[in-house]
């Protein structure tokens, strides 16, 4: 049997007053109503959900189990009821928000826009160490990293879990590989980022485990700037997995040495209360979920 509204209702009210005609005032339904809603669910659970104690009506242990639960559904509905009304309230407002890489940032603006599209997105993409800091000095409402450091004075919501890999021009001699290591790579021309990059502080970490110090024919500030120069066989550069929503020949190549996936997350100053950032939030948590379904379909 399925609990209407009005039944759970006229439960929680008799449980909590004592009395079907306490129950109706506080409800604002007739008292043969409450009675009718009572009797009903008496029936369909076969059993007595109340007992008549010092001239109070007393709910049977089988009749606390139940409002324990339905109590539950009525905290869950409240909550329902309050992200629609915000919902509904955030017709208009600003955010300031910076990318460390394009993707899976631009897909989860894209899905804010269409549940929110009043509001006016003002977007920075930038490398990791000036994400951070914008994040602190309030120059940005919420960042998108990779491996947001564990800091008490942020909030984080993960979307996804991705690896640095190398990226390669489909001609390139390393392209014909499925897995590379950082000794292969120390007989390429390598092209790599700026210092304050995630993906750069990866990278290096991976070679110093392995022993190497590898130098660069190029380094370069952004990300688009290393990905168009493997487009034109200048090197082998590095980024993250879904770094790009590109679909183009560039080869994205698991490297063994770069250690396991990290997870990308949205991130704002915790003191932050308002709405539009938290409605930014409740969709990062939509996107993971609809990531995940997609990963494992």
């Amino acid at each position: 049997m399925k609990l209407s509204i009005a039944a759970r209702r006229a439960l929680h009210a008799v449980v909590a007053t004592g009395s079907f005609a306490a129950a109706a005032r506080h409800t604002g339904v007739s008292q043969p109503a409450i009675a009718q809603q009572i009797k009903e669910l008496e029936r369909h659970c076969g059993v007595p959900l109340f007992e008549r104690r010092n001239a109070q009506w007393m709910p049977t242990t089988f009749c606390e189990e139940l409002t324990e639960v339905t109590a539950q559904i009525d905290s869950l509905e409240e909550q329902a009821a309050r992200i629609l009304a915000r919902r509904h309230s955030i017709h208009s407002g600003q955010l300031r928000i910076g990318l460390g890489n394009s993707m899976p940032g631009m897909a989860l603006l894209a899905a804010f826009q269409r549940d929110y599209p009043g509001v006016t997105l003002t977007v920075a993409l930038n490398d990791f160490a000036h994400i951070i800091k914008g994040v602190l000095d309030g120059q940005l409402d919420i960042g998108v990293l990779p491996n947001v450091p564990s800091d008490k004075r942020f909030v984080r919501e993960t979307l996804l879990n991705q690896e640095v890999v190398a990226i390669a021009h489909p001609e390139d001699p390393v392209a014909r590989f499925e897995y590379l290591n950082c000794e292969q790579l120390m007989h390429v021309p390598l092209i790599f980022r700026s210092r304050g990059s995630s993906t750069q502080h990866i990278v290096d970490a991976a070679f110093r485990r392995a022993g190497l110090s590898p130098t660069a024919r190029l380094a370069l500030d952004t990300r688009d700037g290393v990905y168009e120069a493997v487009a034109n066989g200048l090197g082998v550069g590095f980024m993250w997995r879904h770094g790009t929503g590109r679909t183009d020949a560039i080869r994205r190549i698991p490297v063994r040495d770069m250690g396991p996936p990290c997870p990308e997350s949205v991130f704002r100053l915790a003191e932050t209360q308002d709405p539009v950032v938290k409605a930014f939030f409740v969709s990062a948590r939509n996107f993971r979920r609809s990531f995940e379904t997609a990963a494992n379909a």
